[in-house]
């Protein structure tokens, strides 16, 4: 049987069909395709959460949100470096740059000033923090363990701490808009 797997598998690779098979049966131990698609991802949002995080320390009009993204900024560097590590170890393929979606979310921030700055970018980490931390507890809680859903599972009480800061700030940035109090360097309260 063991035999026909091998001939089955290699029918498969000379065919042009290797997709058809299982990561796992392709190369013993290497990680699963939700685990790699998991990390490129992750690794992709983290380099995103960095980049908006140093605009943010640069721009945001509040105190608060500057603290916040500077916290932003080393967590997620800290954990990108950690992912960059697992990804070497399983010969993934990470991205060292911005996708196009993110470079359009950092260019849309990039041209905010004042409180709609703050506000943008606060309403953003909220969004994202919430999808990140459904993402991440489903990873943790896969039935196969692995450096990804380790990493996933050591990850999501930062994140889950972020979520709650992100609120929080958010609510600070959110305020002036709710009582019409117009902030310097805002073109609507």
């Amino acid at each position: 049987m063991k035999n026909i797997h091998h001939l089955v598998a290699g029918a498969l690779v000379a065919s042009g069909l290797a997709w058809a098979l299982p990561l796992a049966a392709q190369k013993s131990g290497d990680l699963s395709h939700a685990d790699t698609e998991f990390a490129q991802k992750a690794a992709e949002d983290g380099l995103a959460e960095v980049s908006l995080a140093q605009l943010a320390q640069q721009k945001a009009l509040r105190e608060e949100v500057r603290e916040f993204a500077k916290r932003m900024a080393d967590d997620h560097a800290k954990a990108n470096a950690e992912l960059k590590d697992i990804a070497a170890r399983h010969n993934i393929q990470v991205a060292s740059t911005l996708d196009r979606h993110h470079e359009r979310e950092m260019n849309k921030l990039s041209s905010l000033i004042g409180g709609d700055f703050d506000r943008a970018y606060m309403s953003r980490m909220v969004r994202e923090h919430r999808k990140d931390v459904k993402e991440f507890r489903k990873r943790a809680n896969a039935k196969q363990q692995d450096d990804v859903t380790r990493f996933a599972a050591a990850t999501l009480p930062t994140l889950e701490t972020h979520l709650r800061m992100a609120q929080a700030t958010n609510d600070i940035a959110q305020g002036p808009k709710r009582t019409a109090d117009r902030e310097t360097g805002s073109s609507k309260p």
